[in-house]
């Protein structure tokens, strides 16, 4: 599946419960302003990457592709063996708005940005999940959230992912590389290492690997898999 911003449209329509989730984080004017601001911080402050709407849809998408993935090939997710939440629809939640909300603490500073995201996140979603999920008792929205700020927090590098969700997030972070999203810092006048290599990625697939669950292939304009990035199982 090639990662791109239509990638989470197409993965919400499967669920209901997904489709809700993402009408109402993408819509929340809260989220767009510090998705908006964390633009500000990131990308005409410091010439980083892409931080707002854009990646938070494309990072969303690939986090719910890799999880199906996983969980075809047999990979249990962590909510469900530790009995936190109840059905693969309700971890699948987790990583979508884990994945859509990781960024928004850039809105704040970059340092520590993960943890702040995860602060920043709790009273949005103190706010979000009574009307999203009135059915749910207190204590069960409750565990979802924590879920959800844990892999917000974890997509630090320093942050060891504690369940498989968080890891899917923290993996998907890194696919939104493709079609010149990782050409900014470089268009902006930033010439070091990492900005003239993105110059060459043209497109990123998330696949089943062979030795592995998953596989993460980047193509240069060739079409041809970067010599010094292969295709990985991870």
């Amino acid at each position: 599946m090639v990662v791109s911003p239509q990638l989470v449209v197409e993965k919400v329509r499967s669920s209901s419960l997904l489709e809700r989730a993402y009408t109402a984080v993408s819509g929340d004017p809260e989220v767009r302003e510090l998705l908006r601001m964390s633009n500000v911080m990131a990308v005409e402050r410091l010439l980083y990457n892409d931080h707002g709407p854009i990646h938070a849809a494309i990072v969303a998408g690939s986090a719910l592709e890799i999880f199906d993935i996983l969980y075809e090939a047999g990979v249990t997710p962590s909510t469900l063996t530790e009995n936190t939440l109840d059905d693969p629809d309700e971890a699948r939640l987790v990583v979508l708005l884990g994945a859509y909300l990781h960024d928004i603490g850039n809105s704040v500073h970059r340092e520590s940005h993960e943890l702040i995201g995860a602060l920043l996140a709790d009273r949005i979603l103190d706010r979000l999940l009574p009307k999203l999920l009135p059915e749910w008792n207190f204590n069960k929205r409750v565990r979802l959230k924590m879920e959800v700020l844990h892999s917000i927090y974890a997509t630090a590098p320093a942050v060891k992912a504690l369940t498989v969700e968080a890891g899917i997030v923290k993996v998907a972070d890194a696919t939104d590389m493709a079609e010149g999203r990782a050409r900014i810092p470089y268009l902006k006048g930033k010439m070091d290492m990492h900005s003239l290599s993105a110059l060459s990625i043209k497109r990123v697939e998330v696949e089943r690997g062979s030795m592995r669950p998953l596989r993460k292939c980047i193509y240069d304009k060739l079409r041809r898999v970067l010599p010094d990035r292969k295709s990985l199982d991870a």
